[in-house]
């Protein structure tokens, strides 16, 4: 059996097995055996507690094994596990639902679940050309989209990630090619450029009768370097999409339930956008699922005379995922969200804004619970991790990006304790 093995021939057997995400086999990056996770800890085999900053990729956003989850899903897992949703439905899935319309913006009505994150943002890009297809328009099937944005990793996602910073470039030629335009320009206060906006609309001017959508994350680029943008220019992609006659998908994933001081990224604006994806946070951290919620225009507009929207995967709308999901949302309900999460921001700046004295920092830049450390070259993984683990801490850099995005139950002295690891990481980068 492997739980007789020791922890040195698990570490060995998992380089053999597994191919763990971005990583390579003949290669691999360190990897760390992990005992325990409790709060915001994460307890290694050889007893060595590390500080999360990661939330396991921004979705453990109330810690680990927090006992209201555990104990929504050991309740649910009595009843039953799982049960096809196609011509089944159960009460934990339709509260989901009824929790998600009511915290999302209010024309925002229908939920559609799925797997992932990456799964909910291909239902989206369906939806919109299924809408258009229906109402008359087939050729309507291309989507507009920043560049620096990141929205998964499957096909048609890939697709409106950016192709030349992004991870997917090798794909160039196998993907549908999209409409991409600049980044929005960086600085949550800066006014809205003009000239970004006019740029935009003469895209949309010259090929809106081919366009079925536009696709961004509203106000933080996340995986496509952790930009921060004013929501003003969200209201005024929303004008232009409707003068011209395009749908607006907001990607909500990582941005979703309370990681910017809003209880969406959308609520920083004063619009809504026809389809929002979400996920990652939305069961806090425990099992995956995500949904993509549109309006009665996009649902019923599908739904025209009979119409199927044709999108169905086995899991959709898994009992387990979405007792745990509900007992998230209820968690959150009985948050302070946005002092805590402007609790947070504030320590983050005070313990990060340290590093802007060191010289391979490019930028220091917190918005939220997400705080940043931009270096000047590019991070050696192999180097890296280890050095941050040795100082107590989990946090996974990426490109020349070091960045924080913690449980919303972090405390001030853990977040010290991120930052002074950040810090002495660095230094010791410089030194050697």
């Amino acid at each position: 059996m492997l739980l007789q093995k020791t922890d040195e021939e698990l570490i060995q057997l998992d380089k053999e097995l597994l191919w763990h995400p971005y990583t390579s086999m003949s290669h691999p990056t360190p990897h760390f055996l992990v005992k325990k996770a409790e709060g915001t800890r994460i307890t290694l085999s050889n007893n060595k507690t590390l500080i999360d900053g990661m939330s396991s990729w921004w979705s453990v956003i109330h810690g680990y094994n927090h006992p209201s989850i555990n104990a929504a899903m050991k309740s649910q897992i009595d009843n039953f596990s799982h049960v096809m949703f196609g011509g089944l439905t159960h009460e934990p899935a339709v509260e989901l639902a009824d929790k998600l319309i009511k915290i999302t913006p209010t024309e925002l009505k229908r939920v559609f679940f799925s797997d992932s994150g990456s799964v909910s943002v291909e239902v989206a890009l369906k939806m919109a050309i299924q809408y258009w297809h229906t109402a008359g328009t087939p050729n309507k099937k291309k989507f507009i989209t920043p560049r620096n944005g990141y929205h998964g990793d499957t096909f048609a996602a890939m697709s409106v990630c950016d192709p030349i910073n992004g991870m997917h470039g090798l794909f160039k030629g196998t993907l549908t090619e999209q409409f991409f335009i600049p980044s929005p320009p960086t600085g949550i206060d800066l006014p809205v450029d003009e000239n970004y906006i006019d740029d935009i609309k003469q895209l949309m001017e010259n090929h809106h009768e081919e366009i079925a959508g536009f696709i961004l994350e509203p106000v933080v680029q996340n995986a496509g370097g952790m930009r921060f943008y004013n929501p003003m220019y969200l209201d005024r992609i929303r004008e232009l999409c409707d003068n011209f006659n395009i749908l607006l998908i907001f990607d909500e994933i990582a941005t979703g339930f309370g990681r910017t001081g809003k209880m969406f990224a959308t609520n920083h604006s004063s619009i809504t956008p026809d389809i929002m994806c979400v996920g990652k946070a939305l069961t806090g951290g425990y099992i995956t699922l995500a949904a993509t919620i549109t309006n009665d225009k996009v649902a019923l507009g599908i739904s025209d005379k009979g119409g199927v929207f044709m999108h169905g995967p086995t899991f959709m709308g898994n009992p387990l995922a979405c007792s745990a999901a509900n007992a998230s949302l209820s968690l959150l309900a009985s948050y302070d969200l946005e002092n805590l999460i402007s609790n947070i921001e504030t320590t983050l700046k005070k313990h990060l804004n340290k590093c802007k004295t060191l010289p391979n920092v490019a930028d220091v830049r917190c918005f939220g619970a997400i705080g940043v450390v931009e270096l000047t070259n590019p991070i050696d993984h192999h180097q890296i991790q280890p050095l941050l683990v040795e100082q107590g801490v989990w946090i996974r850099p990426f490109g020349k990006l070091i960045y924080l995005m913690p449980p919303f139950i972090i405390n001030d002295q853990e977040i010290e304790v991120l930052g002074k690891a950040i810090y002495n990481v660095i230094s010791s980068l410089e030194q050697s």
